[in-house]
């Protein structure tokens, strides 16, 4: 198993210090842990020894013996082939092809990345009708947080979206208790209000659940469950398909979870919408 992968599946038994550095880490691999233990340790804002402990748990005798084994990793890549030449190419079927491709190989790829336990741990916390719940979003996941904050009001009461991401959650803290659930999406570039939410909740006894990238948000430090994502795209920006696709399964997991209850609040909202006429009833023989 390649390093980078050893690490992402470390975390989830990481002290928060430990996390924290290996968020460092893994948002800056492999340049970050080429260089003295004590250059890293004052980027990643920990200790020396705490750098010490997470290469030990990753299976390393020490530093020495992570670095080398990461300096051989990386040699390993730099003679490898980086690509074959592509030659002659097939007249596309649709404009659409080599995009969707890349969307169903970045899901393809995300699969590898989520520890099962991150996701079945989240989606119980998310199904727990004890705990409130919060849902922020960022500059380019604030419609994602809107989206998943709907449904789950549809699955469950106590359920708030947190519209503007650069205030409203210093408010949100307000009402914060332990055991309280905050979502948090954060892809590159990372923002310091998601990470500084999931710090102060965190510190106030919530259960923080990151939706990221697979470079991680600093806010994994801060996290207990981290769902990180491909999003990379042969475009100027990154695509947000894959956390789509996350939030829909962890939104079915949490259906799945209160079955009874899902049915009888759905009940009632169609009641609703049908005594208020929300939306407009087709007409029989209407052209399409």
């Amino acid at each position: 198993m390649a390093i980078e992968e050893k690490m992402r599946d470390a975390m989830p038994g990481l002290t928060r210090a430990e996390r924290q550095a290996a968020a460092h880490i893994l948002s800056h691999f492999p340049m970050s842990a080429l260089g003295p233990i004590t250059a890293l340790a004052r980027a990643a804002d920990v200790s020396s020894p705490t750098i010490m402990r997470l290469v030990q748990k990753l299976g390393f005798r020490g530093w020495s013996d992570y670095q080398a084994a990461l300096k051989a990793e990386v040699g390993r890549l730099l003679v490898a082939p980086l690509s074959l030449a592509e030659g002659a190419r097939e007249p596309l079927a649709h404009p659409l092809q080599d995009y969707a491709a890349q969307v169903v190989a970045n899901i393809g790829a995300t699969l590898n990345l989520i520890p099962a336990q991150d996701f079945n741990g989240a989606a119980l916390a998310l199904a727990d009708p004890a705990r409130r719940i919060a849902v922020m979003g960022g500059r380019l996941t604030h419609a994602l947080a809107d989206y998943m904050a709907t449904l789950l009001r549809v699955i469950r009461p106590d359920v708030t979206w947190i519209a503007d991401h650069l205030t409203d959650w210093q408010q949100a803290l307000l009402d914060l208790a332990a055991g309280d659930v905050v979502v948090i999406f954060d892809i590159r570039r990372y923002e310091s209000n998601a990470v500084q939410f999931a710090e102060f909740a965190s510190a106030q006894g919530a259960e923080v659940v990151l939706i990221t990238d697979r470079w991680l948000s600093p806010a994994a430090a801060h996290a207990r469950h981290t769902l990180p994502c491909h999003i990379e795209m042969p475009a100027a920006w990154d695509s947000t398909a894959t956390l789509l696709m996350v939030v829909e399964a962890l939104l079915a997991r949490v259906q799945s979870h209160l079955p009874d209850q899902v049915q009888e609040r759905l009940n009632r909202l169609e009641d609703y919408f049908g005594r208020t006429r929300v939306f407009r009833a087709p007409k029989v023989g209407a052209p399409r």
